[in-house]
């Protein structure tokens, strides 16, 4: 594939808003997981929350999409100038020449949380104020982001848990290579909901400490939520030699059961193995490695067997879901935007939390952060339902 510019991007975590927030977080390995007290949930579990997104608000003639999602959304793309950025962007184009690709697992699910429990007694009906196509409903992040940012080209919303929001940037690719759109802004938004929360509990998922990747004791994911966008366009001649390129993209479907990854990581080896051969890259090329990481038993071994097959074991590695949780729907673009900020920083950021990294796993593990040359990194995230994504991000220079 031909590469594309990351010409802008942000992101919005537990580890603080925007880019510097977030690099000084990674710099100084500070977690961003602390014990939940979000809304009425009773769980004994630790999550990653954005700071003060109640207060946040949406501006009136956005009401329509008011809901913690969105909020999200507004709060993330406020930061590190991305609206301003979007707007030369589509001086340049077009408004309509500018497509919205974005992912998410359960959108402004929490509004309809909410609104259950305020439902008429008798009849069972649910609040006249509630609005399912401008909050619960999964493209009204999409819709919500496109009107804020003024834009009119493609819009689409792909929702297939934790790979969602990788996913998008191969969606974009796939669109700028056709000459139906010029650019694209890309990213996944996810808010901490009782669905998650209570549903992952109910499966056996969620720790109840901060979750700990690819460490011999781990027992589970610590929910996140986060809003990552980055602007992607045609790589041009005048790039500087850290600005950050997508060089290739993987995707790939398993299948082997609705919440477990097959042991092997055959739908992960395949997804790497397409990433690599759309970069025009031998596995010797990747510099480090961003794991999907999550903390569970299953997902981390198939994860490590997965990357041995195909990268070797000496490749270094991390998971930052140790200082983000998962972010479910939003980890992917999350984790690209960190894998952004590592190129443009050479460093590598070290799994905090990990105390005794599982021997066996055939992977190097990095447990604290460390300063190399970086010119190409791999992000993996893989979903429930074996739908799987690998993004190779670069250096330009």
């Amino acid at each position: 594939m031909s590469p594309l510019a990351l010409t802008a991007f942000t992101a919005t975590s537990a580890l603080g808003r925007g880019l510097a927030a977030t690099l000084d977080s990674l710099r100084t390995q500070r977690s961003g997981l602390a014990p939940c007290s979000f809304e009425t949930v009773t769980l004994d579990t630790c999550v990653g929350a954005v700071a003060e997104l109640d207060a946040v608000r949406l501006p009136p003639e956005l009401s329509e999409y008011d809901c913690r999602n969105n909020r999200l959304a507004w709060l993330a793309l406020a930061q590190d100038d991305f609206g301003e950025s979007v707007a030369r962007c589509a001086a340049r184009y077009a408004p309509q020449r500018i497509g919205v690709f974005l992912g998410t697992s359960t959108s402004g699910i929490l509004e309809t949380e909410i609104a259950y429990r305020q439902r008429d007694p008798g009849s069972g009906a649910l609040p006249a104020g509630f609005r399912y196509r401008g909050a619960h409903n999964t493209f009204s992040l999409a819709a919500f982001t496109q009107r804020a940012l003024a834009l009119a080209g493609p819009a689409a919303v792909i929702s297939c848990a934790c790979s969602s929001s990788a996913k998008v940037f191969a969606s974009a690719q796939r669109a700028i290579a056709a000459g139906l759109i010029d650019a694209a802004v890309v990213g996944g938004v996810d808010s901490l909901c009782l669905t998650t929360l209570y549903g992952f509990h109910s499966l056996q998922l969620v720790a109840r400490t901060p979750c700990r990747p690819f460490d011999a004791a781990r027992d589970g994911i610590s929910i996140g939520e986060a809003a990552a966008f980055a602007l992607l366009e045609r790589a041009d001649a005048n790039l500087d030699a850290d600005d950050v390129l997508l060089l290739g993209t993987g995707e790939s479907s398993d299948a082997w059961h609705m919440s477990t990854p097959p042991p092997d990581g055959r739908g992960a080896r395949a997804a790497m193995l397409q990433a690599l051969a759309a970069a025009a890259l031998e596995p010797g090329d990747i510099d480090y490695i961003n794991f999907h990481g999550t903390g569970t038993a299953s997902n981390d071994a198939a994860e490590a067997t997965a990357v041995a097959a195909v990268l070797g074991r000496d490749v270094p590695g991390s998971s930052t879901k140790g200082a983000t949780g998962h972010a479910l729907g939003a980890a992917g673009a999350l984790e690209a935007v960190i894998c952004a900020l590592a190129l443009r920083a050479q460093l590598m950021p070290g799994g905090i939390n990990t105390s005794a990294v599982d021997p066996q796993l055939p992977i190097s593990y990095l447990r604290e952060n460390r300063t190399a040359a970086l010119a190409r990194v791999m992000s993996n995230s893989f979903g429930f339902g074996g739908s799987n994504c690998c993004l190779i991000l670069a250096r330009a220079g």
